[in-house]
């Protein structure tokens, strides 16, 4: 068994359950305030993209988003205008029951009953951005929060519903999809992320392609959404004053949804667009690509020869540091809808650790 399959066993194996004896977490609760001298938000690290609507108010959207809270004492009590339905919530590196939420300006216990003393929670949205955003307005122990280590790197994946986690939790491919059956933890992305010690940011976004969404939609494609930091916000930007380590880009799947696919040339355009984007909001980091795992052979024949003429204008444009890997496995099982299991979820992660490790190297 891989290191990240043995770390995340429990994201199968507690099934909902808090495991005995674990302190209890997720559910409704009655906000206790614990002042302090500057805003909570300026307490608290941020997992991925946000927004800033004003002191003490903060509101994400994209998949695995959320924070990391220290803090001296026993509990921890969140409160939140939220659309997202469900959170992970990581105690002290242990996964706990998620956290599930309803619409509306609601107080939560995240958890309670620790041992007196210092604690970290992390509290990620395991759903996508097209649910709606969450919006922090409360982040409160019955101690003092404390600072929050800086990650050791960080990677960014641009992405759509396979990188999303769609349906990964779901039965079989008849499901249809819903926020129960999403969880971005279970993602490659976010598997591969944690093996290799990097904090995931996930822009990914269900049905979306380089120049066409699923079913030959040409609006709103993910590089006319790119720079969001609240994906349904068209006003919001994200700043990239803290630029990724590795950026990986697994988009092609919706563009060759249809037998109304783009030409080599609408493609290989948009795609080098895309890249020159990533280069210049980044600066001189890795960037891996590939289109893995749903297209069939001949399709994903194709679109791999597109990204590779796509990466060769970009290198003779003087960019060298762009590369497509394969991530392509054999489905074990499907999720709902036909997409990734969690299981092939994790077989892709396996493939990508080690050109992960290589890249951040």
């Amino acid at each position: 068994m891989s290191r990240h399959r043995a770390s995340w066993t429990l994201l199968a194996a507690l099934g909902g359950c808090v495991p005995e004896g674990a302190p209890a977490a997720s559910g409704l609760s009655a906000p206790t305030e614990h002042p302090v001298a500057e805003p909570w938000s300026e307490h608290v690290h941020f997992v991925g993209r946000h927004r800033r609507i004003e002191p003490g108010q903060v509101r994400y959207g994209w998949p695995g988003t959320g924070f990391t809270a220290r803090f001296s004492g026993t509990r921890l009590e969140i409160r939140l205008d939220d659309q997202a339905r469900y959170h992970a919530v990581i105690v002290d590196g242990e996964l706990m029951k998620p956290l599930e939420t309803r619409p509306g300006v609601r107080s939560y216990e995240v958890v309670h009953g620790l041992p007196k003393g210092e604690h970290e929670v992390t509290v990620l949205r395991r759903t996508e951005g097209h649910l709606g955003p969450t919006t922090l307005l409360q982040v409160s122990a019955d101690g003092p929060l404390l600072p929050v280590a800086e990650p050791g790197a960080r990677l960014e994946v641009i992405g759509d519903s396979i990188t999303a986690g769609y349906g990964n939790e779901g039965r079989s491919r008849r499901c249809r999809y819903s926020p129960e059956t999403q969880n971005l933890l279970r993602s490659y992305a976010a598997l591969a992320a944690r093996a290799t010690g990097a904090e995931l940011s996930a822009v990914a976004w269900s049905g979306k392609g380089v120049v066409s969404n699923y079913g030959g939609d040409r609006t709103e494609v993910m590089p006319s959404i790119y720079e969001r930091s609240v994906p349904t916000e068209p006003d919001s930007r994200w700043d990239f004053s803290v630029a990724a380590d590795v950026v990986l880009v697994n988009l092609g799947t919706n563009d060759f949804s249809t037998e109304d696919d783009p030409s080599a040339e609408e493609f290989v355009t948009g795609y080098v667009e895309l890249l020159a984007h990533v280069r210049r909001v980044h600066g001189d980091v890795p960037i891996l690509t590939t289109v893995a795992p749903m297209l069939g052979d001949e399709e994903r024949g194709v679109a791999e020869s597109y990204i590779d003429q796509a990466i060769a204008l970009r290198q003779q444009a003087g960019d060298g540091g762009i590369s497509r890997i394969d991530l392509h496995v054999d489905a074990e099982g499907h999720g709902c809808d036909w997409h990734p299991s969690a299981a092939t979820h994790e077989a892709m992660a396996e493939r990508l650790e080690p050109l992960l490790r290589e890249a951040l190297r």
